[in-house]
């Protein structure tokens, strides 16, 4: 059994060399995929099924490709498209992160943000971008 298995591994192996695999997009793309099999749990769509099928399909077809340079082409101009998205989602993130040591202020002149340490009582916070000075308390 255990050399069936190993000329399995191997198989597949030569088989995965030299493929594109998984990027951001092709994570999205399968994403979108397992949402809307949520959503045709509830809705039972013949066109919902049709778009997650083509999603799948779309996925299987990036990640087994061949032809590297443009399925990085397409990564990159999913990744800057997204860029704006991604970045409020990961600023987001270290606020949840940092939320039990940190306070989070906006300067009232040009709307930085500012982390400051909580438990320092009444301050008077500078912002590093305009200079600004207001107080605050934490």
């Amino acid at each position: 059994m255990g050399n069936f298995l190993n000329r399995m591994n191997d198989g597949m192996r030569r088989f995965l060399t030299g493929r594109y695999g998984t990027d951001n997009l092709s994570q999205f793309i399968l994403g979108v995929g397992l949402v809307l099999i949520v959503v045709n749990i509830f809705a039972k769509s013949v066109i919902i099924e049709v778009l997650i099928l083509a999603a799948i399909g779309w996925s299987w077809f990036r990640l087994l490709s061949r032809n590297y340079a443009k399925r990085a082409a397409e990564n990159t101009w999913f990744l800057e498209k997204t860029n704006g998205i991604r970045r409020f989602f990961r600023i987001q993130k270290s606020r949840i992160a940092d939320s039990k040591d940190y306070r989070h202020f906006s300067c009232p002149n040009c709307r930085q943000e500012i982390r400051v340490p909580k438990g320092k009582g009444h301050i008077r916070i500078t912002c590093p971008k305009c200079r600004h000075q207001f107080e605050k308390t934490v």
